[in-house]
């Protein structure tokens, strides 16, 4: 049976010509998915559609996809029919512009794809851009909020006298680091408002502070410990270095083509930049009202 059935279809095709695949053929960009008024619409087409809706609907199962992306299709194709041979300008210009952007981003990807650094590159990298690393300066420190200056003044005594700061702040502080012997861990420049920060900068290690006040309230300021930021790891620097690289590489390769291409740009000097924002020339004419 399918030796005959195979004949005949060998025959058809042999006189109509190749026929669109089947649903038992396997599936390809170029299988044909329906046709309007004779123009067909591919399950390429489709899946560059799928591809790219918005993420939220990018979870959408294909099975519920599937007819509402054709139907979308065949009505954008029956509409664009519907304008026949009167394509407005301002739309063959777009279409212009956006197969140029196509393009160019399909250069760029290939470009980057085939110029990925190697790892003894991304070591090299690193090195060159870590040698010598001078970190930011960072703090380990604790403290102390109440209401009032007096209050801060009063535990500073008793602080000086020899009072544990971890076990008078878990008594007497009112920030939420209190519960935590008033401990704020590592800190940079800029992470804390500024009369707080000039504060702890003016500190040597072990000191405590004079009463600071900030919005917060007044503090006392235990300076734990200060240090250097540290160098990233290697593989905590590589999609930077990565990216960077990337980046000079592109910016490189754009430069490189646009300077290698024969252009002539001595017709734009005799246009007025003002005619930019004319928009209205790409709608020359647009619907009067009445």
């Amino acid at each position: 049976m399918s030796k005959h059935l195979n004949f005949l279809r060998a025959g058809v095709i042999a006189f109509y010509g190749a026929l669109p695949a089947f649903a038992e053929d396997a599936p390809s960009l170029d299988t044909v998915v329906a046709s309007v008024n004779g123009e067909v619409i591919t399950l390429g087409e489709m899946i560059s559609v799928r591809a790219g809706l918005p993420e939220q609907y990018q979870s959408i199962p294909s099975d519920v996809l599937f007819n509402s992306i054709l139907d979308q299709l065949v009505q954008q194709t029956a509409l664009a029919q519907s304008l026949g041979e009167a394509i407005p300008q301002r739309v063959e210009i777009a279409l212009n512009n956006e197969r140029r952007t196509l393009l160019a981003a399909e250069a760029l990807e290939g470009f980057v794809l085939q110029n990925e650094l190697s790892e003894d590159e991304l070591r090299a990298a690193y090195d060159d851009k870590y040698q010598g690393f001078v970190g930011e300066d960072e703090f380990n420190a604790s403290h102390i909020l109440v209401a009032t200056e007096e209050e801060a003044k009063a535990i500073r005594k008793d602080l000086t006298d020899g009072a544990d700061f971890a076990e008078t702040a878990m008594a007497k502080s009112t920030g939420p680091s209190g519960a935590s012997g008033g401990s704020l861990g590592w800190f940079g420049m800029g992470q804390m408002v500024k009369p707080f920060e000039d504060s702890v900068m003016g500190l040597a290690v072990g000191e405590i502070s004079a009463p600071v006040q900030t919005q917060f309230g007044w503090h006392l300021i235990l300076l734990n410990d200060a240090r250097k930021s540290l160098a990233p790891s290697f593989e905590d620097a590589r999609t930077e270095l990565e990216n960077d690289a990337q980046r000079r590489a592109v910016e490189a390769f754009i430069a490189t083509t646009a300077s290698e291409a024969d252009v002539d740009r001595a017709s734009a000097e005799a246009i007025d930049p003002n005619v930019l924002a004319k928009t209205e020339l790409l709608n020359p004419n647009p619907v009067q009202d009445q």
